[in-house]
């Protein structure tokens, strides 16, 4: 699987932006996936993951209820709706993913990396 993100941009604090991440192969489905994020100066940090058939999702508690992860297996994509952007929100966004079992917050656990998309939230 190779992973190809997307949707990045500028926007004011209070707005929204809509990543994507599209993923190559064909057993999409059997993989969990996570959004992690990369500010300068600071270590990666968990966002969001959700489980290979999208039944349940894990988020960062601070972007718990601000953004929501999902999935199109059809289309093999992955998306992170961000909403209520706040400028500690800027940040490189990556998305991976795990063969492991269950929704994991653990970055060592993500094998598969993309490139990340810039984010970044004016004050």
């Amino acid at each position: 699987v190779q992973l190809q993100a997307s949707g990045g941009g500028t926007v004011q604090a209070g707005g929204s932006l809509r990543l994507s991440c599209a993923a190559s192969g064909r057993t999409f489905s059997s993989y969990g996936m996570a959004w992690f994020r990369q500010a300068p100066g600071k270590e990666r940090e968990f966002v969001a993951a959700i489980t290979g058939s999208g039944r349940n999702q894990m988020y960062a508690d601070s972007v718990k209820g601000r953004f929501i992860i999902s999935r199109d297996n059809a289309k093999n994509m992955v998306h992170l709706q961000m909403n209520t952007l706040k400028p500690e929100d800027t940040a490189i966004y990556l998305c991976a993913a795990t063969t492991a079992i269950g929704v994991t917050s653990n970055e060592y656990t993500y094998k598969l990396w993309g490139q990340g998309t810039q984010v970044t939230v004016s004050s």
